[in-house]
């Protein structure tokens, strides 16, 4: 067998066409026409096993019996066309070509049939084209149900990943739940070691006891956030008509004493109406202003929030002039616990961008950072002007 789909015969050692097995289906009520049409297919390599029905029913019952490789219908028989017969295979629910075989088939009717859902045309006077024409119809269906089988396949990976998901989230916050109380004794009972023992033992105990305590602390805060996530992924969204300039000033008056005490400015200019839940998205902007504030540079923090139309959607932008963040990190800012400085530098456990970016989506929109041509940080997010189904669908589960 070569490569071409050919073999080289044992008598003559001549090359001939692999014979290709072919179950054919025939619309056709002339004996003398369906028998040139099988030679035409069998004299170019094709090993055809056949059928021959003239009715509707006749056609609807050989397909329940013996699905077809391909359908060879004639335009026009006494009883009916073969343009029924593609309105029957429709309705069987079966992806199977059909081209038509016609004594004479004008080109406009031949467009009209072809855009209704035939295959291909071959007139009857130009068999020597059928084999051709039979041949890229069984690529393309094959092709075609390659991807049909692709796509479902990805489709149950998809619900797979929710599913698989949505139970990491319950086990999370079954944890953290579940964590709190046993965390908050060992933290209350290292805390009043450390008071009732702190330099009654040597330096040494000391430091370890002070270990104990900020390990303690810190795990204590790490399985809050962890919560609080989780929360966020399971907290029934409420869509509302909600004003963002409403939701800033919400967000800067929770944000008061860190705006007084780091002398930040917060600016905001034509946010616009939505439809979402006001008090997750105070979450949102009020996380995005309080790393402004945070990771703030040398001058005093200046946050910028603007919002445009575009299309069927707002993009909401927050801007300053803090220190920015590396663009080799713009996504691992949305991991949840994912830092990018060291605790003695910038308190916190890095779970702020990640609730952001879940309630956002949650929404039906995106967040992320982009390129900023001034010293600091640009993020972006969009909500639809209107709830998406997905959206609602989550919002209620």
């Amino acid at each position: 067998m070569t490569s071409a789909g050919t073999a080289i015969s044992p008598e003559t050692g001549s090359f001939a066409e692999a014979r290709v097995k072919l179950r054919a289906l025939l619309v056709e009520d002339n004996a003398s026409d369906a028998e040139l049409v099988l030679r035409a297919l069998r004299g170019s390599g094709f090993e055809v096993i056949s059928d021959v029905v003239q009715s509707g029913n006749d056609f609807r019952r050989a397909l329940r019996s013996h699905c077809p490789d391909v359908i060879l219908a004639d335009y026009n028989l006494p009883q009916w066309t073969g343009m029924e017969a593609l309105e029957i295979l429709h309705q069987e629910g079966l992806d199977v070509p059909l081209i038509l075989v016609s004594g004479s088939l004008g080109d406009v009717k031949a467009v009209e049939c072809i855009k209704q859902g035939a295959t291909d045309y071959v007139l009857k006077d130009s068999l020597a084209r059928l084999p051709t024409s039979v041949r890229r119809a069984l690529q393309e269906t094959g092709l075609r149900r390659q991807r049909k089988k692709a796509e479902e396949y990805l489709a149950q990976k998809v619900e797979e990943l929710a599913r698989s998901n949505q139970e990491l989230e319950q086990f999370a916050y079954v944890a953290s739940h579940d964590l709190q109380e046993p965390l908050r004794m060992v933290a209350n009972y290292t805390q009043l070691l450390a008071e009732r023992y702190r330099g009654k033992l040597d330096n040494q105990a000391d430091k370890y006891i002070a270990y104990s305590v900020d390990g303690a602390v810190r795990m204590q805060g790490l399985v809050q956030d962890l919560l609080k996530f989780s929360h966020a992924g399971r907290q029934e969204i409420e869509f509302r008509t909600t004003e963002c300039r409403v939701v800033v000033e919400q967000a800067v008056k929770n944000l008061q004493a860190a705006i007084q005490e780091s002398g930040a400015v917060v600016r905001w200019n034509g946010l616009p109406e939505v439809m979402a839940d006001s008090s997750q998205l105070t979450q949102v902007f009020q996380n995005l202003i309080a790393n402004a504030i945070k990771f703030h540079g040398t001058e005093k923090p200046v946050i910028q929030i603007d919002a445009e139309r575009k299309d069927h959607e707002w993009v909401v932008t927050v801007s300053d002039n803090g220190i920015g963040i590396p663009s080799e990190s713009w996504q691992d800012i949305f991991i949840i616990f994912r830092r990018l400085h060291t605790r003695a530098e910038y308190a916190g456990n890095g779970i702020g961008l990640s609730m952001c970016k879940k309630i956002i989506e949650r929404h039906g929109g995106k967040l992320w950072v982009e390129a900023y041509s001034k010293p600091g940080c640009l993020f972006k997010f969009t909500l639809p002007t209107k709830p998406t189904a997905k959206a609602v669908e989550e919002a209620q589960a």
